[in-house]
């Protein structure tokens, strides 16, 4: 199927007429503009195509016997007719790249789908930006792949993490830290992670990652490693002497190193806050720290987020 795209852009175009937002004074700023959606597929005009309605959106026929399914607008969410495997599909990611992860999951796209991001708009903040967040959706979802994120309390990077993997068709989403029944601060904290994941990501609470990731093959997302590292000094007693956990972080690097999975990993940066004032509190800091490096030294990627901006670290 050959895909000549007119437009990329929601209706309006991006930038919008008259928005004042940070995204379309950048494109204004560097004379760029991207216009309306609009698509010639095999030659031939996709408005002239047949096109059968579904919710979201509707599917065509293209000349030579391909099959699409496009989106109808920004936030629309196509589904897909039953049983069809579609050649190409034209979809919001900007608005909803968990919806290319659900397509995966049902099986209506495969890895010779063609992927393609239209009714773009200052949803993201510049096409870098888009392009950036595109080359995650369309990697393979088996590993081996290693991503460690680091950041500071309510950085973003969690949501970071979950954007990466958004695309997937499945996601094992292992959480280290324990449940606190009694803290409803916190309950509240784990219950918006949840609702912001997709509903068909399996979720595990666990401390054995070692296990974990010495049997996964697909997508994993870690959250996090500072509270793994917590239960794994509980577990050592090695709050008072912080040589006892040495060897679990060993095995914890051996297993990352080790990994088959696309693996993403949150981990709390500790070299930009205040040091603690308890001896417990720094020996926490220093391995942290240096458990930090190694796992950074075994990942094709590490990014620092910080304010919800990524920068990648070579």
């Amino acid at each position: 199927m050959d895909i000549e795209l007119r437009g990329a852009a929601a209706s309006g175009g991006w930038p919008e007429p008259g928005c004042r937002c940070a995204s379309c004074g950048r494109l204004r700023a560097a004379g760029a503009r991207y216009g309306p959606f609009g698509a010639v597929i095999d030659g031939v005009p996709l408005d002239d195509l047949p096109q059968t309605d579904v919710p979201g959106g509707y599917e065509v026929r293209a000349p030579r016997g391909g099959r699409a399914l496009v989106a109808s607008g920004p936030g629309a969410r196509p589904e897909p007719v039953r049983g069809a495997v579609y050649d190409a599909v034209l979809l919001d990611l900007v608005g909803s790249p968990e919806h290319l992860g659900r397509l995966r999951h049902v099986g209506a796209v495969t890895p010779k789908t063609e992927v393609v991001a239209v009714h773009v708009d200052h949803r993201v903040s510049s096409p870098a930006e888009l392009e950036r967040r595109t080359a995650f959706w369309l990697r393979p979802e088996h590993g081996p792949f290693r991503t460690l994120l680091l950041g500071g309390t309510r950085s973003g990077k969690s949501a970071e993490a979950e954007l990466r993997l958004a695309a997937c068709p499945d996601v094992l989403y292992v959480a280290t830290g324990p449940s606190r029944d009694d803290d409803p601060e916190w309950t509240e904290r784990v219950t918006a992670h949840r609702l912001r994941r997709p509903a068909w990501w399996r979720t595990v609470e666990t401390t054995d990652l070692v296990g974990v990731l010495g049997s996964a093959t697909g997508a994993v997302l870690v959250d996090g490693i500072g509270t793994w590292l917590a239960a794994a000094m509980d577990e050592a007693g090695a709050w008072e002497r912080p040589s006892l956990v040495r060897p679990l972080l060993d095995d914890l690097v051996s297993a990352w190193r080790g990994t088959e999975a696309r693996v993403v990993a949150v981990s709390e940066e500790v070299g930009l806050s205040l040091v603690p004032a308890t001896a417990s509190g720094r020996a926490f800091g220093d391995l942290l720290g240096g458990l930090n490096q190694r796992l950074a030294a075994e990942s094709e990627e590490a990014a620092l987020v910080v304010a919800g901006r990524v920068l990648e670290l070579g």
